[in-house]
């Protein structure tokens, strides 16, 4: 058969590819987006504001009458670069409530969504799936919930940036973001996701970043892992609790430069193949169980900066391969069992600023050229064994902040330099052999705020440095030393102290005046020393005075009256001294004085009768020869004495006819019976009348009105009443429960809101798993009520101390106690500003359905606008029995007096009891209780854990008691932050554990 001619074949090959090209073009067409008008799109941008709430303006310009300025006007609005498409919506931080609305997909032409840090909630809509142009999508910091697992991800085809951290996703892992070609970040931290990591997140091509922190996961950590080469950021540690140790496959990450496994309850060795990782500069494996040696291998990471392998396990000596650490930053191995010298090289590192190595068991010296590098910052070796000289070079970069070795067996002289180290904020020296005298302006370093050298050798006297004055310096222990000499009068430039301890040493001569100018002293405890003269009456002037002991001295005169002036003063020991004259009977007057002691002197004359005088002891008063008016010695007088003219008195005044008496109270009781049923009716008719004018604003997606709220507010659906308001159970039309509280209304010219601007302004804001939610607030001119969510199981005082308190198992009170620290911990650390209950008690805990613990009532909730700083407040405000020492006799309030609340919280879970009152002895309250029947030793927790409990792991709950032991300490200074709290709360729970009962 002849072939075709040429002519043909070139016509048939040219029409076919005509024929291709036409269906190429063809099915390009049809995988572009439709050409949507930007009337259109306007549209559908105000179909998604429909789902939408915000108090304020801000997507005021999303109108459709507005569409024609959709690209250069529209709030959050990014389009191309010929104006024509959305491609960009970004409302993030806007203060915005709500769901996403599904329509947000009909924007096919969207490369870039961000609704992060807003308060939208509900399902994240599946149809965000088919945005097949998405890059970028952040839904961060909401509260989205629901599962991911059935999602189909592939729609999402070049999704490069999906971000969900810290919203409420449930369920297993969704394993379709594995199949995302050119996804780049992925942050699924800080949700509710459980079960274990998919083996299948090992198929990841293009990943850099991945978070699967702070959730509920467990299982082993996959193998797999190690295929994910390009990954250079991972964090898989807090809340998540894994299995199985670190996995050595970890090492083939070689492109790693950030692995945070924290927190996440890790045991086993940690594997030499992290050694692989030479471009680590972060590596945080702390708070876990790991032990057995610290791989030498580790060496190899040159490019580190930061490691962190504090709070595990971990025995042995420092390797000296670490020396080739270089660019080292920062090393914490505080909490561990480690043990030799601290290795020499430690000095050398040249670029070292933080240094943690506490709690272990390092002997022989710290090494001579520590701090010869000149950037060191913070150093904390406390608690070892130690011993040998203070590194002369420590502070020589004058940077140094922070130095802290308490608890050795250091000894010789401190080093001249540190009186020239004007960084120094806090040192902790105490508990040691030092010798020799403190060196000059030491105690005058104007940033130091912290300065203890108790039990020591010190020798020597206090400079006199007049011209200097710190103004930062709050604590200052020099107790137990051999200090002597006079106390300067320059001690009372210290405009900021708060707690001055001399006790037991040689100090002699007067006590200055001067310390009267210290108006922020707190305690002063000069005992055991030879200070002579009289006591100086400018002593009088310290307003916040709460503990005074001058005994043991050689005082001598009168007491001065002017210390009656002091009106908080709790504490008064003046005894062994040689003071004489009568007793002020102005003490009398001081009623929060419940401890003083005036024994072994030389006062004459009466005890005086009025006030605290009747409530003292008669030990007070003993080794007084010439005075009288006690138990034990009382005075002699004529009982021929006519009667007073107030018996006199008295006595005409119970003539009165006692049906006089009876007539004028069934009248008072008459009149006020009245002006009750005037104030119901009264208030019935008013909420008639303005039931029309409530207001409503909504924080969360809503369904319901203020009708619906105010039909709630019937007395026997009150579950509740608090300071600030009366707390209601509603129902609400669709079934849903929710907890109402009515506050009383601002009058015009009030000063006090009851604590409502604080608790709106503190809850509209926040967003975290254990604080109660705010949903909504409906408000009239003459009453503000607040929706909450419902916890069914009400309140843990309520639980605790009635009659389920039993159902209440160790396990569950552990993790109560974990849950609420978080929440606080939350508010003191996450917040900018910080900001402080100032009411935490096991009532405002509350627990939902599963006992899971929320913290409530933010009635008197206040910002701290200073960080670090005290505020004071114009009337106490706190629950009895809760209240931190510092707090009810000074007003003056920070973080940790929130933190010696929840101590007591704590005591409450270990005993059973409540705070105050279930102790058969006056004035005695679970705090002293539980110290008296301790002794102070966490061992003797056995000696009050509540009846109720049975099979309590014995270590457990001694870490707890221990834990709540730091948070009462009597000194703010010395608890712990809440952030701290929940490390050891966390630590706490034991996998094994020997049973208390």
């Amino acid at each position: 058969m002849a072939p075709p001619p040429p002519n043909v074949v070139a016509t048939f090959l040219m029409w076919l590819f005509i024929f291709l090209l036409s269906s190429f073009l063809s099915c390009s067409h049809s995988t572009n987006p439709p050409q949507l008008s930007l009337r259109k799109q306007a549209s559908i941008l105000v179909s998604v504001k429909q789902s939408l709430y915000s108090s304020s303006s801000i997507l005021q310009t999303w109108n459709v009458s507005n569409h024609a300025s959709l690209c250069s006007s529209w709030f959050g609005v990014r389009c191309d670069d010929d104006g024509k498409f959305v491609i960009g919506l970004d409302i993030a931080n806007s203060n915005i409530s709500g769901s996403l609305s599904a329509s947000v997909s009909e924007l096919k032409t969207l490369t870039s969504l961000s609704v992060a840090g807003n308060g939208l909630s509900g399902e994240l809509p599946r149809a965000v799936g088919a945005l097949r142009r998405l890059r970028h999508l952040n839904i961060s910091n909401n509260q989205f919930n629901g599962s991911m697992n059935e999602w189909n991800l592939t729609g999402l085809s070049a999704i490069e940036v999906f971000d969900a951290y810290n919203n409420d996703f449930s369920g297993p892992l969704p394993v379709g973001f594995a199949d995302v070609p050119s996804l780049r970040h992925l942050d699924l931290g800080g949700n509710y996701f459980s079960g274990a990591i998919p083996a299948e997140f090992g198929n990841f091509k293009t990943l850099q970043y991945l978070s699967l922190a702070g959730n509920d996961l467990s299982g082993r950590i996959p193998a797999e892992i190690g295929n994910v080469t390009t990954l250079e950021q991972l964090y898989l540690g807090y809340y998540n609790k894994f299995s199985g140790g670190v996995p050595k496959e970890i090492g083939k990450l070689i492109n790693l430069v950030h692995l945070d496994l924290s927190s996440c309850g890790m045991d086993g060795e940690i594997p030499r193949e992290l050694g692989n990782l030479k471009k680590l500069d972060t590596l945080y494996l702390q708070t876990n169980q790991l032990s057995g040696a610290i791989p030498r291998s580790l060496g190899n990471l040159s490019s580190l900066q930061f490691l962190d392998m504090s709070n595990n396990a971990l025995s042995g000596e420092i390797p000296r391969e670490l020396s080739q650490l270089r660019e080292l930053v920062l090393l914490h191995m505080f909490i561990n069992q480690l043990r030799g010298e601290i290795p020499e090289f430690v000095a050398e590192l040249p670029n070292l600023q933080v240094l943690k190595l506490w709690q272990n068991n390092f002997t022989s010296e710290i090494p001579p050229a520590l701090g010869g590098n000149g950037k060191l910052r913070e150093v904390d070796l406390s608690t070892n064994k130690l011993t040998g000289y203070i590194p002369k070079t420590i502070c020589q970069g004058r940077r140094l902040e922070k130095l802290i070795l308490l608890n050795n067996f250091l000894f010789g002289p401190l080093p001249e330099d540190l009186g020239d180290c004007p960084t120094l904020s806090r040192v902790r020296l105490g508990q040691n052999y030092l010798t020799g005298p403190i060196p000059r302006g030491f105690l005058y370093l104007p940033e130091m705020c912290l300065l203890e050298l108790q039990n020591n050798y010190l020798t020597g006297s206090i400079e006199n440095e007049p011209a200097k004055r710190p103004s930062k310096l709050a604590q200052l222990n020099l107790s137990n030393n051999r200090l002597s000499g006079p106390l300067p009068p320059s001690v009372g430039n210290f405009s900021a102290l708060q707690i001055l301890l001399l006790s037991g040493n040689q100090f002699t001569g007067k006590i200055p005046s001067q310390l009267g100018r210290l108006k922020s002293l707190l305690k002063i405890d000069m005992s055991r020393n030879n200070f002579s003269g009289v006591i100086p009456q400018e002593i009088g002037d310290c307003s916040l005075l709460t503990y005074l002991d001058l005994s043991r001295n050689q005082l001598g005169g009168l007491v001065p009256p002017r210390v009656s002036h002091i009106r908080v003063l709790n504490y008064l020991n003046i005894s062994w001294n040689n003071l004489n004259g009568s007793i002020p009977k102005e003490v009398g007057s001081m009623r929060s004085l419940t401890c003083a002691d005036f024994s072994h002197n030389d006062f004459s004359g009466r005890v005086p009768q009025n006030g605290q005088f009747t409530f003292f002891n008669s030990s007070s008063f003993l080794a007084n020869p010439l005075l009288c008016g006690f138990a034990s010695n009382p005075c002699n007088f004529s009982s021929t004495d006519s009667p007073s003219r107030s018996d006199e008195h008295r006595r005409v005044k119970s003539q009165v006819p006692a049906k006089f008496k009876l007539l004028f109270a069934l009248g008072l009781l008459l009149c006020s019976m009245i002006f009750a049923a005037t104030v119901v009716v009264k208030t019935r008719l008013m909420m008639r009348r303005n039931s029309k004018s409530w207001k409503i604003t909504a924080f969360q997606k809503i369904e319901f009105r203020c009708e619906d709220i105010l039909s709630c507010l019937r007395e026997d659906q009150v579950i509740g009443r608090g300071g600030a308001g009366i707390v209601y159970r509603g129902i609400l039309p669709n079934g849903d429960q929710v907890a109402v509280k009515r506050l009383l209304g601002i009058g015009k010219g009030s000063s006090h809101d009851n604590g409502f601007s604080a608790e709106i302004q503190t809850l509209g804001r926040i967003r975290h798993r254990n604080i109660v939610r705010l949903l909504a607030m409906c408000s009239n001119k003459e009453t503000n009520l607040l929706v909450y969510e419902y916890m069914m199981n009400g309140s843990l005082g309520e639980v605790l101390h009635g009659k389920r308190g039993g159902y209440l198992n160790w396990g569950i009170r552990l993790r109560i106690a974990t849950e609420a620290a978080k929440g606080l911990s939350y508010l003191h650390h996450d917040c900018s500003p910080p900001i402080l209950h100032r009411d935490v008690k096991s009532n405002n805990i509350l627990l939902d359905a599963d006992f899971e613990a929320h913290v409530a009532d933010f009635g008197l909730a206040k910002y701290l606008r200073d960080t670090g700083a005290s505020e004071c407040m114009s009337a106490i405000a706190g629950s009895y029995g809760y209240i931190a020492p510092e707090y009810a006799y000074t007003l003056k309030v920070d973080e940790k007096s929130d933190v010696y609340s929840f101590g007591v919280v704590l005591l409450e879970l270990i005993t059973g009891r409540r705070p105050v009152g279930d102790f058969g002895e006056e004035g005695l309250d679970i705090v002293q209780w539980a110290k008296t029947n301790t002794n102070w030793s966490k061992e003797g927790v056995v000696n009050i854990l509540d009846p109720r409990l049975i099979n309590v792991p014995l270590e457990e709950a001694m870490q707890v008691f221990f834990v709540g032991m730091l948070c009462v300490q009597e000194h703010s200074v010395e608890r712990p932050a809440m952030r701290e709290v929940v490390q050891m709360l966390e630590q706490a729970k034991q996998p094994y554990g020997v049973r208390a009962r």
